[in-house]
């Protein structure tokens, strides 16, 4: 029996790889349930390392003693450390490797992609040149929103940076429903290159305080985690997340192209609006509250596809565990490699990342024709 005319324009434009990847992920169900347990678990473990390591010699057992209701298990200055400190630490890491992880994960399914991801399509630095621009003209052009929103000013700046870079990337890598690569690739470095032309004319108005801020702000870290960060960006990647359950069979189907998706009943329209406006909403809070941390949303994708495949119903909660994971172990290394001092995250996911990114591109050139 001939195959229908749209299922065999899609074999036409799609390689047939991906489709045997697509039927072949329903072989993985349960060895991607099982990864997910795994990775909850290894959450767990990851929080717990971190806000016990370091200069407090306070041991796991003493602090989930003290979490169960006993005092005498930590000292009064040993809970300072660990509660407010690096507790706080810890969730915002999570938070934030979380949303970086999730926000590639739907840019590479809704791109059709391998190499998409906020960080390298420019919206990270769209996102950072509004988070800039508040702390720059908080005093002065943006301070009545600044003191409208409060708390929230500085994430809802990166916000809106990120979903006009995000919108314009789109509108430009997409003609005709068909999204390209080489397009994407392109005018993502061009719109970064215009993001970073302003960001930089902002820093050179800055005074002295607000360039100390900036400079190490603009290569990642934790170190100034706040319960009052945490109500910051919180509220906004944890609303972005409830659209994940929705978006996965979408993102599925989507891997097939458009055409087929719309054939399959998904909205295709609403999906592609869902998915913009909730990576440029988690990656600028993410990037509010921490700066620059690249590469985590291209590693984390492509590591669990390989160990659990394609299916997003899966992949998407597998890499908030993951991205979170990695990132509070990262943050682990960043402040005891050089202890006292302490290294800007962004340097550690860079040089882990970058030579990941090569491989990828390496790896996958021959099928997207770069």
């Amino acid at each position: 029996m001939a195959l229908p005319q749209a299922m065999m324009e899609q074999r036409r434009r799609f390689p047939m790889a991906d489709i045997r990847e697509i039927r072949q992920a329903g072989d993985r169900t349960r060895l991607a349930l099982l990864a997910i347990a795994l990775l909850v678990v290894g959450s767990v473990f990851s929080m717990l390392f971190s806000v016990t390591t370091g200069a407090s010699d306070a041991s796991i057992l003493d602090v989930i003693s003290n979490m169960a209701g006993s005092e005498a298990a930590l000292s009064t200055r040993d809970r300072i450390i660990i509660f407010d400190i690096r507790l706080p630490r810890a969730i915002l890491g999570f938070l934030i490797g979380a949303s970086l992880a999730v926000s590639g994960t739907v840019m590479q399914g809704l791109f059709r992609n391998p190499l998409a991801d906020p960080g390298l399509v420019g919206v990270s630095s769209g996102a950072s040149l509004g988070a800039v621009a508040m702390i720059v003209l908080g005093g002065g052009l943006a301070a009545p929103l600044e003191a409208l929103l409060g708390i929230y000013a500085l994430p809802t700046a990166a916000f809106g940076g990120g979903l006009v870079t995000t919108l314009l990337l789109y509108r430009i890598a997409t003609r005709h429903g068909q999204t390209s690569v080489a397009t994407m690739l392109l005018a993502g470095i061009a719109l970064g290159a215009l993001a970073l032309a302003v960001t930089g004319l902002l820093i050179y108005m800055a005074n002295d305080q607000q360039l100390r801020d900036l400079t190490f702000w603009s290569m990642g870290s934790l170190a100034g985690a706040t319960w009052t960060k945490i109500a910051a960006a919180s509220p906004i990647i944890l609303l972005s997340f409830t659209a994940l359950p929705f978006m996965a069979r979408g993102l599925n189907a989507i891997t097939l192209g458009e055409a087929a998706a719309f054939h399959m009943g998904v909205p295709v329209q609403r999906l592609k609006n869902v998915a913009i406006v909730g990576v440029a909403a988690a990656t600028g809070a993410s990037v509010a509250v921490s700066g620059g941390i690249g590469f985590v949303g291209i590693v984390v994708p492509h590591i669990l596809r390989m160990a659990i495949g394609p299916d997003h119903r899966f992949l998407l909660p597998a890499a908030a565990l993951l991205g979170g994971s990695l990132l509070i172990f990262a943050d682990v290394l960043a402040r005891t490699l050089v202890a006292p001092a302490e290294l800007p995250i962004g340097i550690i996911t860079a040089a882990v990342g970058g030579p990941f990114f090569l491989w990828i591109l390496l790896r996958q050139r021959s099928r997207l024709a770069l």
